[in-house]
């Protein structure tokens, strides 16, 4: 048992001796060791950020492919097509919708009383001209569709939330086409479900529509488009 004891504290003592032995002739103790192994080990401040960086970017671009979608702005829906038939062929599922009794209605002293010579002949309630284009304007009750709204209707197109008027209250809108006949014969009066492509803001100005109608993405469909109505 003394002899085993013996041995153990042998151990010890050389044990201690070689640790003083090394922090004599390097300068450092092992603590110091131990620490200077641990900070090169763990990465630094400048590899932490850039793997942050990193994993952000990767995060900007899922959302970017995500915001990327074709169907997500509604003018790249028109790009590569020519009759509003193919419009009326996509999936406008991904849209809030809402089923409307839709009218037709016109300039003139049979929709508004208005004659071609008063000074508000086809000003709309926004203020704008009316328009019969890619996105057209159109009538609502402002309290279910704000001025502004971007609708697509089914066999009519887009049309934008640009007026009012005394009988169109609740899920009613009001079309605008250039002549009677036009209404007649293009539309009448008919339950449609609408899609919701943007809510309006409460107001509509010349500058937004034109800038929609002349997006540069729709112009082949707009030409296509405005040969029946010349």
């Amino acid at each position: 048992m003394k002899l085993f004891i013996k041995r153990i504290c042998m151990v010890l003592l050389f044990s201690l001796a070689l640790i003083t032995t090394i922090e004599f002739l390097t300068g450092l103790q092992m603590k110091s060791l131990a620490m200077m192994w641990t900070t090169q080990s763990a990465p630094s401040p400048e590899e932490y950020r850039g793997q942050s960086m990193s994993a952000m970017r990767e995060i900007e671009d899922e959302i970017e492919e995500e915001s990327e979608e074709p169907d997500t702005y509604h003018g790249n829906i028109l790009r590569d097509l020519h009759q509003l038939e193919d419009l009326d062929k996509q999936d406008w599922s991904k849209y809030p919708s809402k089923e409307v009794v839709a009218t037709g209605y016109t300039a003139g002293v049979e929709s508004t009383g208005k004659e071609p010579d008063h000074p508000s002949y086809g000003i709309t309630y926004s203020g704008v001209q009316v328009k019969r284009d890619v996105y057209s304007t159109i009538a609502a009750d402002t309290d279910v569709f704000p001025l502004g709204t971007i609708l697509f209707i089914p066999g009519y197109g887009y049309g934008v939330v640009a007026d009012t008027g005394s009988k169109i209250k609740g899920n009613k809108i009001d079309l605008y086409y250039q002549t009677v006949d036009d209404v007649y014969n293009e539309w009448g009066k008919q339950t449609v479900e609408v899609f919701i492509v943007e809510e309006g803001d409460g107001k509509l100005t010349e500058e937004t529509l034109k800038s929609l109608n002349e997006e540069e993405a729709i112009q082949v469909f707009r030409q296509n488009f405005l040969k029946k109505y010349k």
